[in-house]
């Protein structure tokens, strides 16, 4: 029996649920939240959902760390979203306590289970998480670039007037404004985007895919994002379920690929049952790997800040 948890029954949570059981990728998908009744509630609306929408997936709501053992895989959306204004800095120490509390019973409970983080400050998450559980770095693995990516392709799409099915892009480096979208890299079947679109039109679309989860925040007003997230979860989780051997790129960690080490940043990997089964190496001009480089040094101070509140503990 396949057995998937998500962690964090807020709305990103939920959502990934709900897609996970619909697309029938697990026998048993468990919902764990700390607040009492609320994975208990929606498992059973999914439940009841199941007549209707033809899936045979048992969604579980739970409080009890006890009910995930055993996962296959963990989707960890558990943590503080960001508000108006927020920067994802500020959610270090709450958010690092979280997820240190979650890798315990991963590890207690799941130790062979693949990982997809998707809690903010993303790519500091994923290593604190990856350092806490301390299992083979290929196991763990954030979700960002394949958002991101998809953020890109809706603006795209938007300038050329549709055919979003057709548009593939690539975004690298941090989850945040120092991620570094690759429009020579992108293309709309086949074509690359810098032949298609002129020099400020690519800038625009650029910035406004850096900035694309604050954009939502702005107005929401009260939330952040959480259908496409869920998506890009769950696309994730399938390819490893299903050993598609999908290229995505991904919050993945480097030992030496991009002349950067020992650090958990946006990359192209490709995804399968062992979890990050390659990193893929592009060649990049030398403005874009510095801009790559400049956004390492971004999460290497969180990861400062975090050894600072003594949350970054090795297994």
């Amino acid at each position: 029996m396949t057995r998937v948890t998500v962690v964090g029954a807020g709305f990103v949570g939920m959502t990934c649920a709900q897609r996970l059981a619909e697309k029938e990728l697990a026998e048993e998908v468990v919902l764990i939240d700390i607040v009492e009744g609320r994975p208990q509630g929606i498992a059973l609306d999914l439940n009841q959902a199941a007549a209707v929408e033809g899936y045979q997936s048992l969604v579980i709501g739970t409080n009890d760390p006890r009910d995930t053992y055993e996962s296959d895989l963990f989707i960890v959306t558990a943590g503080l979203p960001r508000k108006p204004g927020m920067d994802r800095s500020d959610l270090l120490e709450v958010n690092g306590k979280i997820i240190n509390s979650v890798a315990d019973y991963i590890r207690e409970g799941s130790p062979d289970a693949k990982v997809i983080a998707v809690t903010n400050p993303l790519d500091t998450m994923v290593y604190l998480l990856a350092e806490r559980l301390g299992f083979d770095k290929r196991r763990v693995v954030g979700m960002a670039g394949v958002l991101d990516s998809a953020r890109m392709a809706f603006f795209i799409s938007e300038k050329i007037g549709g055919g979003i099915q057709d548009v593939r892009c690539m975004v690298l480096g941090g989850h945040g404004d120092s991620m570094v979208p690759m429009p020579q890299f992108s293309t709309v079947n086949g074509v690359s985007i810098p032949a298609l679109l002129p020099e400020e039109e690519i800038d625009a679309i650029n910035h406004r895919t850096q900035h694309g989860g604050a954009e939502i925040v702005n107005l929401l007003k009260t939330g952040s994002a959480y259908y496409a997230p869920a998506s890009a979860s769950v696309a994730m989780a399938k390819s490893i379920l299903r050993n598609e051997h999908r290229l995505m790129p991904c919050c993945a960690h480097l030992s030496g690929q991009y002349g950067l080490e020992d650090i958990y940043m946006g990359v192209p990997v490709v995804l399968g049952a062992n979890g990050v089964e390659r990193v893929v190496e592009l060649e990049l001009e030398e403005s874009a790997s510095a801009l790559l480089h400049k956004s390492a040094d971004a999460i290497r101070r969180d990861l400062g800040l975090l050894r600072e509140k003594e949350l970054l503990v090795t297994a």
